[in-house]
């Protein structure tokens, strides 16, 4: 690393949920290529959960951009938030490598969901890759980023 070289040189946001009263039911990103980067941070965020409510969170792989054959990624999902352990304004990481996707049978897509049941929730998500693979990071930035300064 360089001391010159910038944070947005290094990291990209690859995929966002916004926040939101989110009901009972699934919220994504959408499928980003995973051959651009090394490694991935998912970051899940709650705010008020709702009465009894549960909040859930994965990684997901797919053949390409459409999900094509999607499935969970082994071991990539975090432990439930829940309003019965007082989980609200909780935050939770989900770290993967490039090499933890199923590349041998073309797995080359991820993207992270978050499910909401019982009750709504204030929720949000954010993926983003490090380390990546040509150029800076900020050139892959996604659609939704108005600025880096």
């Amino acid at each position: 690393m360089t001391p010159s070289t910038s944070p947005a040189d290094r990291v990209a946001i690859l995929g966002a949920i916004n926040p939101a009263s989110q009901a009972a039911g699934t919220v994504s990103t959408g499928w980003f290529p995973a051959k651009l980067w090394g490694s991935f941070l998912a970051i899940v965020q709650a705010g008020a959960l709702g009465a009894n409510a549960t909040v859930d969170a994965k990684l997901e792989q797919a053949k390409d951009a459409a999900g094509a054959s999607a499935k969970d990624i082994a071991g990539k999902s975090i432990t439930q938030l829940t309003k019965t352990d007082a989980d609200d304004n909780k935050q939770a990481e989900i770290n993967l490598r490039q090499a933890e996707l199923d590349i041998a049978n073309g797995f080359t897509h991820v993207r992270l969901s978050i499910t909401v049941a019982t009750a709504a929730c204030l929720v949000a998500g954010l993926v983003i890759g490090l380390d990546p693979r040509f150029g800076p990071a900020s050139d892959y930035d996604a659609a939704s980023v108005d600025s880096i300064a």
